[in-house]
């Protein structure tokens, strides 16, 4: 009620054009700046180590893991733009202090920094440390407002996964294309995202019920077909890798992604029990989440990848737990289903004193290796993010959900939102800013990105009133109606700029424009709302 009170004052208060005064832009402006010099989870702090080891580019003020020199008596800061020749300078009594003190004065652009250790005559006694970086564009609105009302958006590219010949297939036959389309192989991410597609489709436009609740069962019983039997460790699991190059590699041949059953299959099945009534439907999705009570090990954690048969985990590292954790959510806010709170309790309790201690948000990714990684060697969006936007929609969120949840925010926008980007030598920005880039493994800005960006952002507006937040989020969500073709609906996986060659064969990944679907349809219920509220 506290929340949806404080939403409705601060909806009462916002006009829907948002900001489009230049000086409100100001002032938000001056906001995100004034946040940009407090350094994100320095290791000084003690809270966690140094995390950002393999980081190339910084929005925050970053502060480095340099050792004090003996004899020291200062360490002076010495930042330098390569390019320009520009340079910024500052003493500090730590050779791990923040570069706040310059943050904000310094360029776009490479920056050199060598952090000198000095002595007590002003002499350089030897380099504590040095680093190379891009210091990346700040938030600076306004930005470009969306060019089509977002529901609109949300039913365009809906429509355009509907409508592909591969999808329409399922219709009528059960084996999905691979031929055609190879994005298949990853079954439970791919395929459970279309089926809640589909039933999105029935749901919202009438006209196409029929034909998407065929689709939708049809991709719903291959998932069905493929999945471990009821004796099995594994039991209901759909596979992660069906057939395709992905399941030939010896990492992924007869394995499974631990959290791929909870974040596709799972949420799909109760998609097709909401629309059909069905209740076969919702039972597999109960027993998936069984099966995950079975295997869940008693510190409440879960393995990144398992064996498909024997259930046996393939290394120790621990999945992060956001789509579980989101499943079991709406198994007991939307159905009462109250078996799976311990399980529950236990995956927050992990995640709070392991992923959250050490700031090591790693990939989850299917089809990029989770064998021998370095802590910190591959941060993401992607497990930051949603995790962020878990925390903040807890029922009564204490001030440490709420703190992790913006130190998660931070993160991702420290290491993966791009606000623009430097023109290239022939004139044009080689990607379609503003942007998130995925993961520390694949360097592009990803639609499902902004999507999981902006999820948390508006979870915060929505629970605090920072309007930052909500024009952080509005940006991003405003760029996939401008990138989205108006005469397709297709909103593209990668915000990047291509030769005529390779866009001709681009594929869209499904799962990715569902979350964008899903993302603007969330956009337009909140609008929808603010302006019901001016």
């Amino acid at each position: 009620m506290k929340r949806l009170l404080l939403l409705a004052s601060c909806m009462a208060l916002l006009v829907i054009s948002s900001c489009q005064e230049k000086d409100e832009f100001e002032v938000l402006n001056a906001q995100a700046a004034k946040e940009y010099l407090q350094p994100l989870r320095p290791g000084y702090e003690g809270k966690n180590p140094y995390w950002n080891v393999f980081a190339k580019r910084f929005l925050y003020a970053p502060a480095f893991d340099f050792k004090e020199v003996e004899g020291a008596k200062e360490y002076r800061f010495d930042l330098k733009a390569p390019e320009s020749g520009e340079a910024w300078s500052f003493t500090a009594d730590k050779p791990w202090a923040p570069l706040s003190p310059v943050w904000n004065e310094v360029s776009v652009g490479d920056i050199e920094l060598a952090v000198l250790a000095m002595g007590d005559k002003g002499q350089v006694l030897d380099t504590a440390g040095k680093r190379q970086f891009f210091r990346d564009f700040p938030f600076h609105g306004p930005y470009n407002n969306a060019v089509v009302p977002y529901r609109e958006a949300a039913l365009k590219a809906a429509l355009y996964i509907h409508t592909l010949p591969f999808v329409k297939r399922f219709a009528t036959e059960m084996e999905p294309d691979l031929e055609t389309y190879p994005h298949f192989s990853c079954a439970c991410k791919v395929i459970g995202a279309l089926i809640s597609n589909e039933c999105l489709i029935a749901r919202e436009i009438p006209a196409r019920r029929e034909e998407a609740l065929a689709i939708a069962l049809g991709a719903a019983n291959f998932l069905v077909s493929q999945s471990r039997p009821e004796d099995a460790p594994l039991a209901f699991f759909p596979p992660t890798y069906y057939k395709g190059d992905l399941q030939k590699s010896d990492e992924n041949n007869g394995k499974t992604m631990a959290m791929e059953a909870a974040k596709g299959p799972g949420p799909a099945f109760l998609d097709l029990y909401d629309l059909t009534g069905d209740k076969a439907w919702f039972d597999r999705a109960v027993a998936i989440a069984r099966t995950y009570k079975k295997i869940q090990r008693p510190d409440g954690s879960f393995p990144i990848k398992m064996d498909f048969m024997t259930g046996e985990a393939v290394n120790e590292t621990g999945a992060m737990l956001h789509p579980l954790l989101n499943f079991l959510r709406r198994l007991q806010k939307q159905y009462g289903i109250e078996e799976f709170k311990q399980m529950q309790e236990a995956g927050e309790k992990w995640m709070m004193a392991v992923p959250l201690k050490t700031f090591d948000m790693t990939g989850q990714f299917e089809d990029v290796s989770v064998m021998k990684l370095k802590p910190y060697e591959n941060l993401t969006n992607c497990t930051a993010s949603p995790y962020a936007d878990y925390l903040l929609n807890k029922d009564n969120p204490t001030q440490e959900d709420i703190a992790c949840a913006e130190d998660l925010m931070r993160l991702s926008e420290d290491q993966f939102i791009h606000w623009d980007y430097q023109y290239g030598p022939d004139g044009i920005r080689p990607r379609c800013a503003p942007a998130v880039h995925e993961q520390y493994k694949y360097e592009t800005p990803i639609d499902n990105s902004s999507c999981n960006v902006a999820h948390p952002l508006l979870s915060y507006f929505e629970l605090t009133g920072d309007r930052l937040a909500f024009e952080k989020a509005k940006a991003l969500v405003d760029n996939l109606t401008i990138v989205q073709n108006q005469t397709s609906g297709v909103i593209p996986t990668a915000l990047v700029f291509r030769s005529a060659d390779r866009d001709m064969k681009r594929q869209i990944t499904i799962n990715c424009c569902f979350a964008d679907v899903k993302m603007l349809m969330r956009m337009h219920e909140l609008t929808q709302r603010m302006k019901e509220n001016e």
